[in-house]
């Protein structure tokens, strides 16, 4: 899977709740540079299985309106005579 790259405001809004996510829930204040190392983490070794749910539920969309639209060409079709 490539990378994710991230726009600096991104990564920036990003570290500030991994940051204020460690003070309030486990009273532990860490630096930019721990919580971007998680963040790097978390993307690396489960970044994938996010993104993999993301993929499946556009896939399942995408079946659905296929499906859709496969009904109202149906419903639009002319009978044929012969």
């Amino acid at each position: 899977m490539k990378e994710i790259e991230l726009s600096q405001d991104q990564k920036e809004r990003i570290v500030s709740k991994v940051k204020a996510y460690f003070s309030a829930e486990m009273g532990q204040d860490i630096g930019g540079f721990e919580a971007e190392f998680l963040i790097d983490f978390f993307g690396r070794e489960i970044g994938a299985y996010y993104y993999n749910r993301g993929l499946s539920d556009a896939q399942k969309i995408f079946t659905e309106r296929m499906e859709e639209a496969a009904y109202l060409i149906q419903e639009v079709e002319q009978p044929e005579h012969d």
